[in-house]
């Protein structure tokens, strides 16, 4: 584009904002303001209502509770990060001789290198930045020890959840997360399985990712 034509650009554009109608002050939108008890029970109707499985459980029980879920699937392999709390605590706690139980795979970068073995995977596990109760709907934030792909590419995706991490909407995540000081190269929201209506208008589970989803959420009230 020559300078001139880029300046006339411009102008048309100045032009067009000063001729711009003044418009009328619009409402806020109304902010949810739920306590804890109702911000779980949101959540888990809303993300129900789309597949989900909710598990409510507590600290102590959590992995107990985890293994019963697997153990009713016949999952032959169980993806997690091994540089993670959770992923410490699951290592910790697996045992030797499974019995019934998958075996732990961890992430084994880069994805040109793992690609093969990772969609051969049955189940990951991961963590969560947390949730929201208004929209129903987890928030995951990928980075090197937990990549995107974890919670997009095994069949049963299972998200472990502290009840004191459910926030009332978006906005209020955002601020109390501080999402502009350390943003990832994505950060994902995740009401349900994968799900499309591409195909004749028919809405379809499991297409474009996890068929199952799975939401631990540990809650000590």
């Amino acid at each position: 584009m020559t300078d001139i034509g880029r300046d006339r650009i411009l102008q048309r554009l100045h032009k067009a904002a000063a001729q711009a109608p003044d418009l009328p002050p619009t409402a806020c939108l109304p902010i949810a303001a739920y306590d804890r008890a109702q911000r779980l029970e949101r959540l888990t109707t809303l993300m129900s209502a789309m597949r989900t499985q909710i598990e409510v459980t507590t600290a102590r029980d959590w992995l107990d509770r985890l293994r019963e879920i697997l153990k009713n699937r016949n999952l032959r392999s169980l993806l997690y990060s091994p540089e993670t709390d959770l992923g410490r605590e699951l290592k910790a706690a697996w045992p030797t001789d499974p019995q019934g139980l998958p075996a732990l795979c961890t992430w084994k970068g880069p994805i040109e290198e793992f690609k093969d073995e990772l969609f051969q995977i049955d189940a990951s596990i991961t963590t969560t930045l947390g949730a929201i109760a208004e929209t129903g709907a987890i928030v995951l934030w990928p980075d090197d020890k937990e990549p995107r792909l974890m919670s997009l590419v095994p069949p049963v995706h299972i998200a472990v959840l502290g009840s004191d991490r459910i926030y009332n909407s978006f906005c209020e995540i955002i601020q109390a997360e501080k999402w502009a000081d350390h943003m990832p190269t994505n950060a994902l929201l995740i009401s349900g399985p994968s799900k499309t209506a591409d195909i004749e208008m028919t809405l379809a589970f499991g297409v474009h990712g996890p068929r199952e989803l799975i939401v631990l959420i540990i809650d000590e009230t």
